[in-house]
This record gives structure tokens, C-alpha cells and sequence, in this order.
């Protein structure tokens, strides 16, 4: 699977990082839980999200991070791509389409 780096943390090589995928799907870089399948990640991260698009699978912490819920990473090509640190893992989720609580109301 092949990534590509939307954005991230802090400077260069922060983290976490949000990577898109050519399988059309998000793969989330964050904070090992001790869940395989979940991570946890800053608020802030979010803003990287390409316009019309979101994060799904996503749960608030009420301290300034979200659980992200999603299939854990172990595609070798990608994980030679993000270069992720001992203390972090990834994991990808779907593409949510970004739609607005006023977008369904008539004109």
C-alpha cells in the first residue's frame, strides 16, 4: 500500500500524521492504546483532513484526544513510507464524506 503524508504534528517528522492511501481509505498515525485496533490521536490532527472529507471511527477522550477505531497497519510498503516510532502505531480507516447539519435543509 502505498501513503502519502497529509500533515502532522510537529515540524519535520512529528507526530502523529494523517497519511491517505491509493486504496482510498485514511491511515491515522497516533498513540498506542494497548488495543490493536485503536490509537489515540490530538483534536488538531484532524485540521490535515482533505476539504469534503473526514475521519470515521473516531471516539473523544474529553481531554483533547479521539480513540480512532480502524484495521491495524502491517503493509510493509507503508510502514517503510511512515518510519513510525516504537511508542506509536497506524491504523486505516474509511473515508467519511463531510457533510454540514444545514446542507439538508431546502433552499
Amino acid at each position: 500500500m502505498y501513503v502519502r503524508l497529509l500533515g502532522g504534528g510537529s515540524g519535520d517528522g512529528g507526530s502523529p500524521r494523517l497519511w491517505a492511501s491509493d486504496r482510498d481509505t485514511l491511515v491515522v498515525q497516533g498513540w498506542k492504546t494497548g488495543h490493536r485496533d485503536r490509537i489515540e490521536i490530538p483534536h488538531r490532527l484532524l485540521a490535515f483532513a482533505e476539504p469534503g472529507t473526514c475521519l470515521t471511527g473516531l471516539e473523544d477522550t474529553n481531554r483533547g484526544t479521539f480513540i480512532v477505531t480502524g484495521t491495524r497497519v502491517t503493509d510493509a510498503e507503508a510502514l517503510t513510507i511512515m518510519q513510525i516510532p516504537g511508542h506509536e502505531a497506524a491504523v486505516e480507516v474509511a473515508i467519511g464524506q463531510e457533510l454540514m447539519p444545514d446542507a439538508a435543509l431546502p433552499a
